[in-house]
């Protein structure tokens, strides 16, 4: 019988969720945001050091309204249509600086809250 090997994953600040799953876009745009998202956040100094950002694709949130959406872990902050300028926005005032960008914002977990 093999030994199951343990897993292991580098440090980051925040995890960022994005929905794939069909129906949060029509024309693939989640899936395009997510191969975006990668050159964002190197470009941005994000892919490495203390405030590296990791990124996940999920199949569905079920809040199937406005798409994309995306999830900034673990602040519990839920983002929709995060259009290539509103991912922009997001980098630079959540992820860099720590500030919620209000107006896409659409769900906001209590602190702790899972």
């Amino acid at each position: 019988m093999s030994e199951v090997v343990k897993p292991k994953i580098g440090a980051y600040k925040r995890h960022l969720l994005v929905c794939t799953g069909p129906r949060c876009t029509v024309n693939g745009e989640s899936e395009a945001l997510f191969g975006r998202l990668g050159e964002t956040l190197k470009a941005a100094g994000l892919d490495q050091g203390e405030l590296r950002v990791k990124r996940t694709k999920v199949g569905c949130f079920a809040a199937c309204k406005g798409g994309p959406v995306m999830c900034v872990q673990p602040d519990g902050t839920w983002y929709y249509n995060v259009t290539e300028n509103n991912l922009e926005r997001i980098v630079e005032q959540h992820l860099k600086n720590g500030e919620v960008v209000a107006d896409l914002v659409f769900h906001q977990a209590e602190p702790g809250a899972c």
